[in-house]
């Protein structure tokens, strides 16, 4: 998809399309950058040569734009490596009603006292195109809404219950839902989980009806009922940052890290790879010479490692393909989770990467009431770009130094989020080391968890 033709097709104002066969594909969403960023700025206070014309500005709210929990927010575009940001993000009030199935709230609401209300932050980071993560940017919020909006009884029930209809069939319901350890968290975790293959589907349905490819990783935290859920499909990263203490919540997914239910799914189904790949993994790609010798492999049942006799079919390209940033699913993709390519091929085959591409998340819960909070604890959230250069270590010592020395700044978490990203742009500080560059999009959430503000926000 060309830069040119993206833009006749969705930026507002520009140029006239080209004329188009009969029957024209309409695009599923114009391009646009987050909403809260409307009337935004780059980074005041800028030096001389971050104002030139082939700069990267980085840009956040407007000072009297307030997201959800005061959180803050930040963004820079890639280095060319597209003309257009591929990173999207959302934020909001989350609105749980009872409603009828059918009938379609609108989303941000002001909600009566006896609906639950909770808040959402996501960051989609788009490739091949940012269509993707357009519609979700989009959808998934709507998607969880309505997930949660069929479980909400459930969810308000001391435990949830057999039956939502409250009839009890058996007089041991309560018992077997007991012995199951089945919580009100499990039914958000199954919310969520079920949002993202509810929004899967509208983005392969989308960009198939438009005529378009591409797709995006997800990462999404909900606040609900006191506790903070993460969810993550792809390679952005969420972590807590206390005084004294580095949390991970999410996990990064490619194709090193899922490597045995990406083996087993192809020993399951050995016609996904149409003859053209060997499912097994080698040190290194088998060469001619290494027939007939015993070479190191593992299989998808396998976390360590044995020796095999090399037949032919061994020499096959392998299913993954490379180690660390440079690992390829099928040769083609450095995720193995994330939203759309439902139209991705292997170059050259009609090979599908969606069986190995999962959309369902990976859920993480953080039950914040029963943390002892402090003013400096904070979530932050952030594509691979921010991760692909500083360590969890070095962005909890970024944290720590700029809110210590900055309380008194109502706008210190936007603030933050844009110190995270210059410091992505080779500007050594001391704290983090070598002052590396990265060249991707970057966008980053700093959401704060001790005595949030309750802005409504917007997505």
């Amino acid at each position: 998809m060309s830069a040119g033709w993206f833009r006749r097709r969705f930026l507002p104002g520009g140029p006239l399309p080209e004329p188009q066969p009969p029957g024209p594909r309409s695009s599923p969403v114009p391009y646009h950058r987050p909403r809260f960023l409307r009337g935004s700025g780059s980074s005041p206070g800028a030096t001389d040569s971050s104002r030139r014309s082939d700069s990267r500005p980085v840009r956040c709210p407007a000072r009297g734009r307030t997201l959800p929990w005061n959180a803050g927010y930040a963004e820079i575009i890639n280095a060319e490596k597209s003309e257009f940001n591929e990173d999207q993000a959302a934020c909001g009030k989350l609105c749980i009603q009872r409603c009828e199935f059918g009938i379609e709230e609108e989303w941000l609401t002001v909600c009566p006292e006896e609906f639950l209300t909770g808040h959402y932050w996501a960051l989609f980071d788009g490739h091949g195109g940012p269509a993707a993560a357009i519609l979700a940017a989009n959808t998934l919020h709507s998607c969880l809404r309505r997930q949660l909006e069929a479980v909400v009884e459930g969810l308000l029930a001391s435990q949830p219950p057999m039956h939502l209809s409250g009839r009890c069939i058996c007089s041991s319901d309560p018992q077997f839902v007991e012995e199951k350890g089945i919580l009100a968290e499990d039914l958000v975790i199954g919310a969520l989980e079920s949002a993202f293959q509810e929004c899967d589907d509208v983005i392969g349905r989308e960009l198939e009806a438009s005529g378009q490819v591409g797709g995006c990783t997800a990462l999404v935290a909900v606040s609900l009922q006191g506790k903070l859920y993460v969810a993550n499909a792809g390679d952005s990263r969420a972590i807590l940052v206390r005084r004294d203490e580095i949390r991970v919540l999410s996990s990064e997914f490619t194709p090193e890290t899922e490597r045995q239910r990406i083996q087993q799914l192809a020993f399951i189904y050995p016609e996904l790879l149409a003859g053209e790949f060997t499912r097994l993994e080698f040190p290194r790609r088998l060469k001619g010479d290494d027939l007939g010798q015993k070479v190191l492999f593992r299989d998808h049942h396998m976390n360590g490692w044995s020796y095999k006799q090399v037949e032919k079919s061994d020499l096959k390209y392998p299913l993954i393909h490379g180690q660390g940033r440079q690992a390829r699913l099928l040769g083609t993709l450095a995720v193995s989770r994330g939203l759309g390519d439902h139209q991705l091929r292997v170059l050259d085959t009609n090979i599908q990467l969606k069986p190995f591409l999962l959309s369902i998340p990976q859920v993480t819960v953080l039950d914040v009431d029963q943390l002892a909070l402090q003013e400096e604890d904070v979530v932050v959230m952030a594509t691979d770009g921010l991760w692909d250069v500083l360590s969890n270590e070095q962005v909890a010592r970024l944290v720590r130094s700029f809110l210590t020395g900055n309380r008194e700044d109502p706008h210190r978490f936007s603030e933050l989020a844009k110190v995270l990203i210059h410091n992505t742009q080779g500007k050594d500080d001391g704290a983090t080391g070598e002052g590396q560059v990265s060249y991707d999009d970057v966008s980053v959430f700093v959401i704060p968890l001790h005595s949030p503000g309750q802005g409504s926000g917007g997505h």
